[in-house]
This record gives structure tokens, C-alpha cells and sequence, in this order.
């Protein structure tokens, strides 16, 4: 049986430390930091990220194009779970060596990125570290800024029982649990499945805006957004339900894709545990009224409904 902490990753460790840190920053947690503009009506919001070890597939296959799109999807889809529109992006690449062929398919997976997300490349930092990388790896960060109008920030707290779960499909694992997938499959499993694995993360930007500007014009018909990342469903919706209530999930209203059925199966992962690593086909979870919840889904593509909020204490279930 494969874990996601017996493949060196221990989720609740980032988690107490995020508990600490916000004795003292009490304002910080959410899917991105606001930052009020003085004598306006507007908020800031800032999110950054990396790509995480899915990069170690870059660096096996030597494929280097998409892993910028990935780069930019984690931050932007970060922004617009409290509703932000993304303004610009700055990137952070280091390296031992650089290699300037390699650095320009990277830029061109994150120019493909901000074009995707509506939001430009306005700069960013080449770091040569010898000694600190390997020969061949580099790393990558991003930030993203982006703006929203203060009273219409979407942080959750509105969410009331009833309201109902919508899930927008992803392209694939995205940038988390790799760790985990590269525990459970070889070299020659992950050149196999290279297609599946290294799949750049879906940008979600037009979509959601487009849903938001649509349901939520007058009231608050869009009362949550989960970006389905590390933890999974468990911590991220976790993250936005209110401590009185309860997101029920039934894992059989969607199609699992079948690379994570593979992944499951192969590494013998417990289904909670594989819930909590992998989207599992799911990268986007919206929390709506159940009034609009019929037309929010044919409204966005590739989105079914998933479940409900009911009463309970600030918990996931998924049955």
C-alpha cells in the first residue's frame, strides 16, 4: 500500500504549519491573499505557486513546452476562487547551468499559459546555482496578481445548507500527487503513460469569470470555489465550508478517468487517501444555490453536478 506521506510528502505537516503561521496572520489561508486598494473600490489578490515534482517527468521524457502552462495554471486558478480577474504573472526559473534552448521552451509554455488566462508576462528572475541543482533539473515559480471589486470577493462564508456542488473536469492529475505517482509507477510506466501524466494543468479563468459575471451580476448564486489541488478534496473544499456544515460528494456522479484508476490500482492507494492526493478527474469545484445549480452546469462545459452542502461540522464526505 502507497501513501502520499510514504512518498515523502506529509500533508499534515503543511497543514499544522499553516495553522501556526496564522496565529499571527490570522487573515492569510485562503485561495489567494486580498490586498485592499486605498480610495478605491477594488482589492488586489495574490497567489503563488510552483509546478512541484512533476517536473522530474519534464526532465526524464526532455519535454519542456507545457511545463510552463502548468506553472500559470496553478497560480490563476488559485485567483479566481475568490473571484479575481488575473491581471499579470512574473515567473522565478533556476537552474544550475542555464541552457538557453531549454529556458526558451519553458517561457514559451508560460507565454502559452498567460495567453490562456488573459493575463500577461510582465517579468520575472533567472537564477544560476551551481552546486544547487543537479545538472539538467531546474525549478520553477510563479506569482499572479489579480483584482476584484470589494463586497463581491467569493470566500465561502456565505455558503448555506442545500446549496449544491458542481465539478469541472480536469485534463489530468495536473501538478499534484506526483510524488505519489512516481512512487507507483517506473521509469518505463511513466514514458508510457507520458501523454496522460504530463498533460498541462487546465486554466480555468474563462469559465469561472464568465459563470461568476453571469450567476452572480445581482446576488451571490456562486457562494464557493475549490481549486482541487494538493490535499484534495478533503483539505481544499474543507478549506471554504463553514464550521456548521458538511459537503457531501458522491464519487459516482462523474467518470474516474482511467489513469487514476490505474494509479489506485497499481499502488494499492486507500480510497481516502487517493481522494485526498489526486483531483481524480475533478479540478474545479463550484458551490452554488440549488436554484441556479441546473443552468450553472450546462452553462459551463465539461461541469456535473457532484453533491450537496448539508448540516454538519465543517467536514467532506465523499460516498
Amino acid at each position: 500500500m502507497i501513501t502520499y506521506k510514504k512518498s515523502g510528502v506529509n500533508i499534515d505537516a503543511g497543514n499544522e504549519l499553516v495553522k501556526k503561521i496564522k496565529k499571527n496572520f490570522p487573515h492569510i489561508g485562503g485561495f489567494g491573499g486580498l490586498f485592499p486598494l486605498y480610495k478605491t473600490q477594488y482589492n488586489l489578490v495574490g497567489s503563488t505557486d510552483g509546478v512541484g515534482t512533476k517536473l522530474k517527468l519534464a526532465f526524464l521524457l526532455n519535454k519542456h513546452d507545457t511545463i510552463g502552462i502548468d506553472l500559470v495554471a496553478m497560480n490563476v486558478n488559485d485567483l479566481i476562487c475568490v473571484g479575481a480577474k488575473p491581471l499579470f504573472f512574473l515567473d522565478y526559473f533556476a537552474c544550475s547551468k542555464l541552457n538557453v534552448a531549454k529556458a526558451q521552451e519553458i517561457i514559451k509554455g508560460i507565454s502559452k499559459g498567460c495567453a490562456l488566462a488573459n493575463s500577461p508576462l510582465i517579468g520575472g528572475e533567472t537564477a544560476e546555482m551551481p552546486g544547487f541543482y543537479k545538472n539538467g533539473e531546474y525549478d520553477l515559480a510563479g506569482f499572479s496578481v489579480g483584482i476584484v471589486e470589494k463586497g463581491k470577493e467569493i470566500s465561502g462564508k456565505n455558503i448555506n445548507a442545500g446549496d449544491v456542488l458542481i465539478g469541472i473536469n480536469s485534463s489530468g492529475p495536473h501538478s499534484n500527487g506526483y510524488s505519489l505517482i512516481r512512487k507507483v509507477f517506473s521509469q518505463k510506466e511513466i514514458k508510457k503513460y507520458w501523454k496522460e501524466l504530463l498533460e498541462p494543468t487546465r486554466i480555468y479563468v474563462n469559465e469561472i469569470l464568465s459563470a461568476i459575471k453571469k450567476f452572480n451580476q445581482k446576488k451571490e448564486n456562486i457562494t464557493g470555489i475549490a481549486h482541487i489541488t494538493g490535499g484534495g478534496f478533503y483539505d481544499k473544499i474543507g478549506r471554504i465550508i463553514p464550521k456548521n456544515l458538511c459537503a457531501v460528494i458522491d464519487t459516482k456522479s462523474w467518470e474516474v478517468p482511467k489513469i487514476f484508476n490505474l494509479i489506485k490500482e497499481k499502488g494499492n492507494v486507500p480510497q481516502k487517501e487517493i481522494y485526498r492526493t489526486l483531483n481524480m478527474g475533478i479540478g474545479m469545484v463550484l458551490i452554488v444555490r440549488p436554484q441556479i445549480a441546473r443552468q450553472a452546469q450546462n452553462f459551463i462545459k465539461g461541469s456535473k453536478i457532484i453533491g450537496s452542502i448539508v448540516k454538519g461540522k465543517n467536514t467532506v464526505e465523499l460516498i
